[in-house]
């Protein structure tokens, strides 16, 4: 499981030119699921995302984090973060989860999302076209990777 989590001011996603998720102040996390991945992944990488302090605090610090702000999330599915481009022009996706399976369990971390975070969480719609507007707060980007975070 893959995000990239950008801190926002605003953030919005179209499809076919109707906003399908809108946010203010908060986080954009684009998810991938990987070939290997199960919900036994989602409780810490939730509790790692809603608890990462990337918001200023009052000395202008990285010391709050978006439960502290009361911050908002706008979450993407994108099988792209699965992009293998070490050979050739044409990046592969074999490392990425079927879409079938994929939407599936996107849907599942949703769910658990909203039952533990209990602010606002907007999405797009998966495996459509969507259109991503947001201006990046910092900026400040991070990259989670589960395979990296120790999270089973």
């Amino acid at each position: 499981m893959r995000f990239l989590i950008q801190r926002v001011t605003h953030a919005e996603v179209t499809i076919d030119d109707v906003v399908a998720g809108k946010i203010s102040r908060g986080l954009l996390v684009f998810v991938g699921l990987g070939a290997g991945d199960s919900e036994s992944l989602f409780p810490p990488a939730i509790e790692k995302v809603i608890n990462l302090r990337v918001f200023r605090d009052e000395d202008g610090k990285m010391n709050r984090s978006l439960l502290d702000v009361g911050g908002e999330l706008l979450v993407i599915s994108q099988f792209t973060l699965y992009a293998d481009a070490r050979k050739g022009r044409r990046p592969s996706y074999t490392d990425a989860m079927p879409p079938a399976q994929a939407e599936a369990l996107f849907q599942r971390f949703l769910k658990m999302l909203r039952e533990q975070f209990a602010g606002v969480v907007q999405t797009g719609s998966f495996g459509a076209d969507m259109k991503v507007t947001l201006l990046n707060d910092g900026p400040v980007t991070i990259w989670l990777d589960s395979k990296d975070m120790n999270w089973t």
